[in-house]
């Protein structure tokens, strides 16, 4: 028998999933790669907290959900500065953000 925590924690995982999906999207359908970017950055990084707040709600321990939110800050962490160091190679190498 499924109570509310199991409901709502399968409702945080499909609406993380639903960002990841966003997320692909615009990764494959945006024109540039600083629109790409954008894209990616932050519907991975809300799609990956709703999955973490979705787990928490099922851990076991608060040893657990401690380790669940570090993981999700070192991701956000190295989500920016990979974006930046992409997007500022991009500007070096002459790529100039897309207009129509």
């Amino acid at each position: 028998m499924m109570t509310a925590s199991d409901y709502f924690s399968a409702l945080m995982l499909f609406t993380g999933s639903v960002f990841f999906l966003a997320g692909t999207l615009g990764l494959l359908r945006f024109p540039d790669v600083f629109t790409r970017l954008h894209a990616l950055t932050k519907a991975d990084n809300l799609g990956l907290g709703f999955i973490v707040v979705g787990l928490a709600v099922q851990a076991e321990s608060w040893a657990v959900v401690v380790k669940l939110i570090f993981i999700w800050l070192l991701v956000l962490l190295a989500s920016a500065n990979v974006s930046y160091l992409v997007a500022r190679g991009a500007l070096q190498r002459g790529i100039r953000p897309w207009r129509r």
